[in-house]
């Protein structure tokens, strides 16, 4: 027999590991895209001052970026709830097929959002191809009761797509930031 068939199964790491080091990962990233404007960000970080957010900045914005908006507040609020609520029970289906409604929403709407980039799409649009890709395969593993891959990859929605996306649109400079820091 070989040795690679005598070896034991090699450990799983678990989802706090995992999402830590994505986010140091995303933050090296983001540190090296910014380059330049890293500084500026820092300071507008620092000087930052809460507020109730500004309505009327808010209402200003083009009809994509309002869906877009408040499709990704309403999906990270009911995101949130689904985490927390025991699964497999009518409200579990019920709100799980809202929130997938929600994140279509949300990325279907991010196509059309383009004025960030001169009419081209950004890398964040990366994000609205692999949510394409990822939402139906996990309601696919949820519909074939495969219900570990399904709460993988609807785990990694919620916390890869929104908690990374919710960090870049709070960069300083940005609407979202305007609208309650700036």
């Amino acid at each position: 027999m070989s040795e690679l068939s005598q070896s034991s199964p090699t450990k799983r790491v678990g989802f706090v590991p995992t999402f830590a080091l994505s986010m140091v990962v995303v933050g090296v990233i983001l540190t090296g895209a910014m380059g330049p404007l890293g500084g500026r960000i820092v300071q507008g970080a620092l000087t930052a001052t809460p507020h109730a957010p500004d309505w009327a900045l808010l209402g200003a914005l083009s009809p994509v970026i309002k869906i877009h908006l408040y499709a990704a507040l309403a999906a990270v609020a009911l995101g949130a709830a689904l985490m927390v609520v025991r699964k497999g029970r009518a409200f579990h289906r019920a709100a799980g097929w809202t929130w997938v409604a929600l994140v279509a929403a949300v990325a279907g709407s991010s196509i059309f959002i383009t004025e960030l980039n001169h009419g081209g799409w950004s890398l964040l649009h990366l994000f609205t191809g692999w949510t394409f890709l990822i939402l139906p395969l996990a309601v696919i593993a949820a519909r074939r009761r495969s219900v570990a891959r399904h709460r993988r990859m609807m785990m990694g929605l919620f916390y890869g797509g929104f908690a990374i996306n919710l960090l870049i649109a709070f960069i300083p400079g940005r609407t979202l930031w305007q609208a309650v820091f700036g």
